[in-house]
């Protein structure tokens, strides 16, 4: 039987990995990491675009050909890594390629983790704090740039992995992908998980499984150094509420500025002031 598989595209700093795990309790599923998956296939398509060789041929035949290639490939590239009959393949890619996929892989079920985007940089600037005995790409003191809570704050929102993530699912929103995957608020899921694991199964048409919120085993692992920024993938072992740090964290300026800058986003997902 073919695999399923289904798709995961969260924020940075979103719970993306605690989901991540809790879905890896069910048996049935295989879970990844931050994949790199698409990167063949996004490297195979500028091939596919570029080449005379398919330039040359009958571009209707060369399309299907290409579907199946693309399809095959990625059947194929999770068939050799497990027998398991889900796979959720995690990346902050998946929203805004939504009509790559589809184009292959017909009407992809795609998750998408977010939070309030206050604590999104708040993680960021508190992974920063927390690896002070490294030196930091982000700060040179000489260029005076990253040199302040609020320098660093705009780094973060003017690149990866932060500023390129809010900058796609704000492109998912103008054409019209929001109405096709299913967001979910990190804040949600830490308040009432069994509620809205059940939106997710019920979205990819799944069984329900029992999940355990209490002992949540980390079965993934992924370093962030690799990205040039400082963190990790660490998840705690129980689900449960977590208080906002970010006006502590960041200073009211901060938080206002981050407020008026993405109020299209609180206001889209229903944030308070």
């Amino acid at each position: 039987m073919e695999q399923k598989i289904f798709f995961q595209s969260s924020l940075p700093r979103s719970g993306s990995t605690l989901l991540q795990n809790i879905m890896g309790q069910n048996p049935d599923f295989y879970v990844t990491p931050t994949s790199g998956m698409f990167e063949l296939l996004y490297a195979a398509r500028q091939n596919y675009t570029d080449s005379p060789e398919f330039k040359a041929q009958d571009p209707t035949l060369m399309k299907k050909a290409w579907m199946g290639f693309c399809n095959g490939a990625m059947n194929g590239y999770f068939s050799a890594i497990t027998d398991k009959p889900y796979v959720v393949d995690k990346s902050r890619a998946h929203g805004v390629h939504y009509d790559f996929i589809n184009f292959f892989y017909e009407n992809p079920k795609i998750v998408v983790m977010v939070r309030d985007l206050r604590d999104i940089f708040a993680s960021m600037e508190k992974n920063f704090r927390e690896n002070q005995h490294l030196s930091s790409p982000l700060v040179n003191h000489a260029e005076l740039r990253g040199t302040s809570t609020p320098k660093r704050i705009d780094i973060f929102a003017n690149s990866q992995p932060v500023g390129m993530a809010i900058e796609r699912l704000a492109e998912i929103m103008r054409q019209g992908i929001d109405a096709k995957v299913l967001f979910v608020k990190y804040e949600d899921l830490c308040l009432h998980p069994e509620n809205e694991m059940r939106r997710i199964y019920d979205f990819y048409g799944v069984e329900y499984f029992e999940h355990d919120f209490d002992n949540i085993e980390q079965i993934t692992t992924e370093d962030d150094s690799v990205y040039g920024i400082f963190g990790d993938h660490k998840i705690r072992t129980k689900l449960e509420p977590t208080r906002s740090v970010a006006r502590d964290l960041l200073g009211r300026d901060v938080t206002n500025w981050i407020w008026d800058t993405y109020k299209w986003y609180f206001d889209y997902f229903r944030y308070s002031k």
